[in-house]
């Protein structure tokens, strides 16, 4: 007589869920501009629900994958997926999960920005009527709605750059590529941005935001991706013992040279901060500072700020290999 499985049945929560499909990703990317190599083998997976900080500096391929990712751009290598439509072989279905907003606006002045979102709409094959119920709403959400018959080039930089983002949304995409977003906004602006980002996040959108100023982006991000010379970087993982407590620390001074001198001199390893006169460098404690300090103002060096560099991100930008940025 054949055993019969005595074994209980398995509970309906011990099985697995489907891994749901990544909004982008990205594997192998490569471009080059004759002997340039703007993104030189990339590999990225932006998930769905999420927003992506794309983080390096100037001149590290930021847009130029931002490109490349929209469909705008076409790699010497490498595939992308979008939604789980291959942007090589399905291209159109790609690209009309992807709503792009590039640094600057770059449109038809003389047309109001009701025209410019009706437009764009019927791009997209809205109906005149949708595209228009369309354009209101948005413009309501971006706080532009009292300029909805006046033409563009009446908006400020930063008024420019929220119709550049309701343009990119004007289709309802489900992938938003943004470059640079908040550049020209004035504070409140910024963290309306900030707060209309999540809320398309918690949607269940995909939301990958390129910067170079890593405050903008640290109150907003769930998943960062640094690239530098054209190609993703691993961070390190995280230190513990007494590697944890070695931070960066900001150091700004009157004498620039006389700082960075100083700093070499003493075999300091350095980063420029966000203005000529202040270095970046890496301390193990604030005991550490002291004594670099110290040192500093006996050399004869007129230090006037030094302050801890705060954010998680500007820490894990730090810690990579300093060759490879």
């Amino acid at each position: 007589m054949a055993e019969t499985d005595s074994s209980p049945p398995r509970p309906a929560d011990d099985i697995p869920e489907p891994v749901p499909t990544p909004g982008v990703q990205a594997s192998g990317l490569r471009r080059a501009f004759g002997a340039v190599k703007a993104v030189d083998g990339v590999t990225l997976t932006a998930p769905r629900g999420a927003i992506t900080a794309l983080i390096g500096p100037n001149g590290s391929g930021k847009t130029t994958l931002l490109l490349i990712l929209a469909g705008l751009l076409r790699p010497d290598d490498g595939t992308v997926d979008i939604i789980g439509h291959d942007l090589a072989t399905d291209s159109a279905r790609a690209r009309a999960r992807v709503g792009w907003m590039p640094d600057v606006f770059g449109t038809w002045d003389a047309l109001t920005c009701t025209e410019i979102l009706v437009t764009f709409g019927r791009a997209y094959r809205m109906t005149i009527p949708a595209a228009r119920e369309r354009a209101a709403e948005l413009l309501a959400q971006v706080h532009l709605d009292e300029f909805a018959t006046r033409p563009a080039r009446v908006l400020s930089r930063g008024q420019k750059q929220r119709l550049g983002l309701a343009r990119a949304l004007v289709h309802d995409p489900d992938v938003l590529l943004l470059d640079e977003p908040a550049s020209g906004l004035d504070p409140r602006s910024r963290i309306e941005l900030r707060d209309m980002l999540r809320q398309l996040a918690r949607d269940g959108k995909t939301v990958v935001v390129s910067s170079h100023v890593l405050s903008e982006l640290e109150e907003v991000y769930d998943h960062a991706v640094f690239l530098s010379q054209g190609r993703t970087v691993e961070t390190p993982a995280s230190p513990s013992g007494e590697a944890a407590a070695t931070r960066g620390w900001r150091i700004a001074s009157l004498d620039p040279v006389g700082l960075r001198t100083f700093l070499d001199g003493v075999g300091v390893p350095w980063q420029q901060g966000s203005w000529a006169g202040e270095a970046v460098v890496s301390l193990a404690g604030h005991e550490s500072a002291v004594q670099l300090i110290r040192a500093a103002v006996h050399a004869g060096v007129p230090v006037h700020t030094v302050a801890p560099v705060s954010g998680r991100l500007e820490e894990a930008y730090l810690a990579l290999d300093e060759e490879r940025i």
